[in-house]
């Protein structure tokens, strides 16, 4: 492969489509409802809050901002997870031209991230995880140009990121603390002034409304958090075996990026400058994170889950491209896009095929049928209720033959788990996300119970609007 005759521009512009397009299709035309973690925060963000019991709000306030727009169209949460990845991948980019002459060294970064499952295979289920790779992204992106050229713009907009960044997901906080090491060497070398504590400001007004909020829910995401942890129950072997298993799965997710790798690099040797601010700061923000992640999993004895590291792997082909700039062949480039290929396509087909032949799993969930059972068995609970003019199937038999009709009720509360009362909130929008009878549609509001309990309006027969809490399951 002639890397003379390659345009960096337009293969990273027909990548990320590509991965964009395939990783939107698939999930949508293979599964039959929308992963758990999707269905929790639009439960989640049918009742917004400043946080909820298990995290911080943003990943919430983003899938209600598409709901509002979209309604209950899967494709569009798949749609709003590829946005969230392609950015990530989009700001590496941008990040790289500070670091490589070359255009192709920068675009072998970002075509080194298909090479991680978490950008590719796990990506169609929108969570917190997905949610914060772009601020991720940004945060380093912007804290390196505040570095560089120390613009008040460049420190205002990081903090911002760093704060949507927390929340979206508190480990969030380990890229600010490898930062803040950065930060520390950089005033003690004085290579920095003291103008980047501006972005202190953005950081602590955006997150104020959620501190509070942790305070006055007795900190009970963080308690959420320890408690998937594990913590509380170790023994002497956890402080050393959880660190090992972490490690030992961060590798074993890592082989087919080192395996890229390699097929670039004539030779694995190479010498680190510590001098050089550049190779400083990738090392900081790859592997200082990781380290305290080791830590943390060690002086505490607790598990580290595998999904927790999605973000920490951004500029992992950054930093080794760059160590290994001056090692890198261009004439191997052949069996490198061989590789890529592979893995681009792979990934894709794996997930369509286990999607379509194993059938017990979340996203087979027969969620818009479980719904209108529901609806059936509300509808035979309300008192002086006439179901044959005003019920589901009169509804859905005057929209399918005549493309008319009007339930004679909405939902507006759904007290239940996540998980039943979220799908229930989630394809109600199909019945209630319309206009009839000039009554703007109803958004039905999830919370958190035992029970799954339907509070709502309806018609009675005598056309007087009544309201009924009914207790289903």
């Amino acid at each position: 492969m002639n890397s003379a005759k390659i345009n960096a521009n337009k293969i990273l512009t027909v990548f990320l489509l590509s991965h964009f397009a395939i990783w939107v299709l698939v999930p949508s035309i293979t599964n039959h409802n929308l992963p758990l973690d999707t269905i929790e925060v639009l439960a989640w963000g049918s009742n917004l809050d400043w946080g909820f019991n298990k995290h911080p709000p943003l990943s919430a306030f983003a899938v209600e901002v598409f709901y509002q727009i979209f309604g209950s169209q899967d494709w569009a949460y798949y749609f709003l997870s590829q946005l969230c990845v392609v950015i990530s991948f989009f700001v590496v980019w941008k990040f790289s031209e500070d670091f490589f002459q070359n255009k192709i060294h920068g675009l072998i970064t970002v075509l080194l991230l298909e090479g991680i499952y978490f950008y590719n295979y796990t990506t169609p289920e929108f969570n917190v995880y997905v949610c914060e790779l772009p601020f991720w992204a940004l945060t380093v992106l912007f804290c390196w140009r505040g570095f560089r050229d120390n613009e008040t713009s460049d420190w205002l907009i990081f903090g911002l990121c760093a704060a949507l960044g927390v929340l979206s997901h508190y480990l969030f906080i380990y890229l600010l603390a490898a930062l803040g090491v950065f930060f520390l060497y950089m005033i003690i070398k004085k290579k920095i002034n003291f103008k980047c504590l501006i972005s202190l400001i953005p950081f602590f007004l955006v997150l104020l409304p959620h501190l509070i909020w942790l305070t006055d829910n007795n900190y009970i995401t963080i308690t959420y958090g320890l408690h998937r942890t594990g913590a509380g129950d170790q023994n002497f072997l956890d402080h050393l075996f959880h660190p090992i298993i972490f490690l030992g799965k961060q590798i074993g997710i890592l082989i087919p990026f080192f395996l890229m790798v390699v097929l670039l690099v004539s030779k694995l040797k190479t010498k680190f400058n510590f001098k050089d601010k550049k190779l400083l700061f990738l090392l900081t923000i790859n592997i200082v994170p990781i380290i305290l992640m080791f830590l943390t999993s060690m002086i505490m004895g607790v598990k580290i889950r595998t999904m927790w590291m999605t973000p920490f792997y951004l500029f992992f082909g950054v930093l080794l491209i760059y160590i290994f700039q001056s090692q890198i062949n261009l004439n191997k480039l052949k069996g490198f896009a061989s590789i890529f290929l592979i893995l681009f396509i792979f990934s894709p087909f794996a997930y369509a095929y286990v999607s379509i032949t194993q059938t017990d799993k979340r996203t087979d969930f027969q969620g818009e049928e479980f719904t209108k059972n529901v609806m059936l068995e509300w509808e035979k609970k309300l008192p002086d209720f006439d179901s044959k003019k005003w019920g589901l199937e009169k509804y859905l038999k005057g929209w399918e033959e005549v493309n008319i009709g009007a339930l004679g009720y909405w939902i507006t509360t759904i007290e239940g788990d996540e998980w039943l009362a979220g799908n229930l909130s989630y394809h109600l929008g199909k019945y209630q996300g319309i206009k009839d009878y000039g009554r703007d549609a109803v958004r039905a509001r999830w919370i958190y119970g035992e029970n799954l309990t339907l509070c709502g309006r309806y018609f009675s027969t005598k056309m007087l609007l009544k309201k009924k809490c009914i207790k289903l399951k």
